[in-house]
């Protein structure tokens, strides 16, 4: 029998095929979030996003602009279509994977711990499938990982122009979402702890690079000057809440995390940031301070903050592409710096364990979703709960017949922004509280709605006489009927359609009007005993939560 071929070429054909492999698996994972971006309804905040790539203004209440940017790119490519909404979703995921490859390659050369970092992202829920879902952690993700990749090139390259494009990274990064700032210790750490830090203190290309990232940032400064930092007052005010600890809000960020990047995947890629960390700043390793810092301490706050406030289920998913990096690069390292064997192949088979049954969990996901009818969790769907507003437009728009309403009020952003997802231009849709949303917002034409009967269709118990809202509101409201929201069986919601006369919305009230006021966003908690039982719910909801984490 012939010896086996160890030959250079035969060497490279083999390495060709697994690159090829590896390739073929991403080109069908892509597909996979093709298909779902392309299938599965809207959920509300997306279509509230839609909403304002239709706008032409500097920024908006909520967020920064470029989630609005980015549908407005899709849908001039693919229309206003679930794929055209969603499609720069599935190009940022795709250019993320690309930096994170770049970043490993060159810090370790190592194509084994390049294809980890490629397929780390695919084995996360909300990487491997929501990605596809746009919200403003989707801008921001490709641009903070931009923002280290440049970093890197700096370290491998010592030429101090990559500052500048660093800044600029940085700064669409801050246009994509505020909680970019929490990257700002880790450039600092990267700047300041090795060796170098008095030739960057010294030279201009730092400074130049925060003077860029602070001028591109400037359309949400201008924006917020003119409008009474209207923004800033509505996220940051989180940040100073302070609230009792709750082991609930603490078990649901945990358990949150755990669903979106991965029960087995979580613990691997912690234990590669730790492990950077370890070795970053007790060598000044430039990099590994960089990758680990910029997961640490955003991660630490989240995890502070969780003890006394709800974290949004999205909001550190700006990180673990990084985390990913690094525990690839640690991955590498470790056979490098001698550590014992056992320990090496037991990480390396746990990193193994947790993308094969991560993408496993993915595409079962997926498939659950697309192509069966099934609903097993009721109610609390979490696709299910922001579906099936098809029937609800249906009968609203066959009372317009009906009663010769022209025009629609509503009173949440979900609602209003479904009915405009669906109904387009035919129909004027108006939220007629919460009005401090829409500073800039083109009016539509009040020659169609002064004087004229509208329709009301509100989510229940929004409409009942409870509502302290009614109170600033002297329209005559006549019930017509109740509509029920269902997917797959099961009644996710009722609404209210109303006739509704005698009344004009004021589409821009004073700011101490009750129709101006948006929703508090930390507002008192639920209190629950510091008991470890009190972990037992949020475990078991994490797939309910997981599935569509809310925006903010």
């Amino acid at each position: 029998m012939a010896p086996p071929d160890h030959s250079p070429a035969k060497q490279v054909q083999s390495a060709f095929r697994q690159w090829l492999a590896v390739a073929a698996l991403i080109a069908a994972l892509t597909a996979l979030r093709v298909v779902y971006a392309s299938l599965v309804d809207l959920r509300t905040d997306e279509a509230y996003y839609w909403t304002w790539s239709k706008e032409n203004v500097l920024s908006f209440l909520d967020h920064p602009p470029m989630i609005a940017w980015f549908i407005r790119f899709g849908t001039a490519i693919f229309g206003d279509t679930n794929f055209g909404v969603r499609f720069a979703g599935v190009l940022a995921m795709l250019v993320t994977q690309l930096l994170l490859a770049d970043i490993v390659r060159r810090v370790t050369h190592d194509v084994r711990a390049v294809v980890i970092a490629m397929l780390m992202p695919e084995a996360a829920l909300y990487y491997g499938l929501l990605m596809a879902k746009v919200s403003p952690d989707v801008a921001l993700i490709p641009f903070a990982t931009a923002m280290v990749w440049a970093l890197v090139r700096l370290t491998e390259s010592d030429d101090a122009r990559w500052w500048l494009l660093a800044g600029m990274f940085g700064g669409l990064a801050l246009l994509s979402k505020f909680t970019a700032a929490l990257l700002l210790p880790a450039v600092v750490a990267f700047m300041l702890v090795p060796p170098w830090r008095g030739r960057w203190l010294r030279s201009p290309y730092p400074w130049a690079a925060a003077l860029i990232a602070l001028a591109l940032f400037l359309p949400v400064v201008i924006w917020n000057m003119q409008h009474d930092w209207a923004s800033f007052r509505f996220q940051f005010v989180r940040a100073a809440a302070m609230h009792e600890w709750s082991l609930r809000t603490l078990g649901d960020f945990v358990g949150l995390q755990l669903g979106l990047v991965g029960l087995i995947l979580l613990p691997v890629v912690l234990t590669g940031v730790v492990l950077t960390a370890w070795r970053g700043y007790r060598r000044l390793d430039a990099v590994a301070i960089l990758l680990s810092t910029s997961v640490i301490v955003p991660f630490v706050y989240f995890l502070w903050k969780s003890l006394s406030l709800r974290i949004g289920d999205t909001w550190p998913m700006f990180i673990w592409p990084l985390g990913f990096a690094a525990a690839a690069i640690n991955l590498s390292m470790l056979r490098r710096e001698g550590r014992p064997e056992p320990r090496i192949r037991s990480l390396f088979r746990w990193t193994r364990l947790a993308i094969i049954s991560g993408i496993a969990f993915v595409v079962g996901v997926f498939l659950y979703y697309v192509a069966t009818p099934w609903n097993f969790i009721g109610r609390t769907d979490p696709v299910g709960s922001e579906a099936g507003y098809e029937e609800v437009v249906r009968r609203a728009e066959v009372e317009l017949q009906k009663t010769g309403a022209i025009w629609i009020a509503t009173t949440d952003y979900r609602t209003y922004s479904m009915l405009r997802w669906f109904l387009g231009t035919r129909v004027p849709v108006v939220q007629i509280n919460e009005r401090g949303r829409y500073l800039g917002f083109r009016e539509p034409d009040m020659n169609l709605i002064r004087g004229r009967t509208g329709l009301y269709v509100g989510r229940e118990p929004d409409n009942g006489n409870g509502n302290p809202l009614w109170a600033s509101v002297t329209a005559i409201r006549e019930p017509l009927e109740r509509v029920d929201r269902i997917w797959r069986g099961f009644v996710m919601d009722t609404y209210a359609l109303e006739k509704f006369t005698g009344w004009t919305p004021e589409l821009s009230p004073p700011q101490d009007s009750p129709l101006y006021r948006w929703r508090v966003l930390a507002g008192e908690i639920e209190r629950f005993p510091l008991r470890v039982a009190g972990l037992a719910e949020p475990g078991l909801s994490v797939l309910k939560h997981s599935m569509y984490p809310r925006r903010r």
